[in-house]
């Protein structure tokens, strides 16, 4: 298990040299392409029901994640790692049964070799604050250096994926699975 903690730690380095969203404005090139950026499509919705019966009027928190944007720069020629920004936009809402003006969530950023096993996964906080009179909620949390390390100088960003999710209960997750959906309306 510390193992673990250490290559992701070793993998995913946050640091505020450049915003992500410079990175995403001004052309880079670069000789290889980036690790897809994704959302897991099972964990990407987060409903809280407040009683037994799944509907809306039971709705606490939701949180959604909207869109995953990447950007990553190959440092040079030889074996080096590949350093990749992201950003993720989420929206946030208080529902009816929702207790409370503010929420702590948690996702997790998972770097895996393509279609395979994970290699690293780290989980995060955002705390998220509703005005008064406000139910819903945008943010977009940037992620300034997620290090990527490469076996060879040939190895290519296609063969790997950098994956965002929220932390589910069993329940949460078999929901999502069940393809039904609860937004909460604005207001």
């Amino acid at each position: 298990m510390r193992s673990i903690a250490a290559v992701f730690a070793a993998a995913l380095v946050l640091s505020g040299c450049q915003s992500v969203r410079d990175r995403f404005d001004g052309p880079q090139p670069n000789p290889g392409p980036c690790p897809n950026a994704l959302s897991l499509y099972d964990a990407h919705r987060l409903v809280e029901f407040r009683g037994e019966e799944r509907v809306l009027r039971n709705v606490g928190f939701t949180g959604e994640i909207l869109n995953v944007r990447g950007a990553c720069t190959y440092t040079d020629a030889r074996v080096s790692p590949i350093d990749m920004q992201m950003a993720v936009r989420f929206a946030f809402g208080r529902g009816a049964a929702a207790e409370g003006s503010e929420k702590t969530y948690y996702y997790f950023v998972a770097v895996t070799r393509t279609d395979s096993a994970v290699i690293a996964r780290e989980v995060f906080p955002i705390t998220v604050r509703f005005p008064p009179g406000e139910n819903r909620v945008e943010l977009t949390e940037e992620i300034g250096s997620i290090v990527i390390p490469r076996a060879e100088a040939t190895t290519s960003g296609a063969n790997f994926e950098v994956i965002v999710g929220f932390e589910l209960t069993p329940e949460q997750v078999e929901f999502n699975r069940s393809g039904l959906r609860f937004r909460v309306p604005v207001e």
